[in-house]
C-alpha cells in the first residue's frame, strides 16, 4: 500500500487550520483499498459533522495532489473513545481527564488504575481513583507509565 507518510504530510497543516489533529492513519486490509484517517481535536469530542468536515478537506487535497495512483476509498472517523494515549507528555496537559494507566512497576501496590487526573508536573500525574467505596489520589511519574488511554467514566 501506499506509504502514509507524504499524504499525512499534504492534509496535517489545513487539519491544524480546522483545529483537528491527526490520530492514526492507516490502510485496512482487505479486498477493497480503504486509507483510515482517525482525527481528534483538543476536546476530544469527535461528531459525524466533524468527520464529514475533515473528508471533504481531505479529498479535495488529495483529488488535487494526487498521491495515491490507484482506487481506494477514504474513510475518516474518531479513535474511538477508549484509544491509547501513544504520547504520554499529552497526559500533562489532561486534567479532568478520565484514563487507565498501566505502570511499569507497582505504585502502592497497584500495577493498573483509572481515574481522573487531578493535578500535573513537569514529570507526572496525580490521579484520583475510587479503592471500593473510598476515593484515593496517587502520583504517578510519566517514566513509570507502560499504557495509557482514555477511559469512559462509568
Amino acid at each position: 500500500m501506499e506509504n502514509t507518510d507524504k499524504i499525512k504530510e499534504l492534509i496535517e497543516g489545513p487539519m491544524h487550520d480546522i483545529g483537528l489533529d491527526i490520530y492514526e492513519m492507516k490502510w485496512l486490509k482487505g479486498k477493497d483499498k480503504v486509507l483510515q484517517i482517525s482525527i481528534t481535536n483538543k476536546e476530544n469530542k469527535i461528531d459525524i459533522d466533524t468527520c464529514a468536515l475533515a473528508s471533504e478537506k481531505i479529498s479535495e487535497i488529495l483529488d488535487r495532489e494526487d498521491p495515491i495512483p490507484s482506487e481506494y476509498t477514504l474513510e475518516v472517523c474518531s479513535p474511538g473513545a477508549e484509544r491509547e494515549i501513544k504520547n504520554l507528555s499529552d497526559l500533562l496537559e489532561m486534567n479532568g481527564g478520565y484514563v487507565y494507566i498501566q505502570m511499569k512497576e507497582a505504585v502502592k501496590s497497584l500495577m493498573d488504575v483509572t481515574g481522573e487526573i487531578i493535578e500535573t508536573s513537569e514529570n507526572g500525574i496525580l490521579i484520583e481513583y475510587r479503592d471500593k467505596a473510598a476515593k484515593r489520589k496517587l502520583e504517578i511519574n510519566l517514566d513509570n507509565i507502560a499504557y495509557a488511554r482514555f477511559a469512559v467514566r462509568i
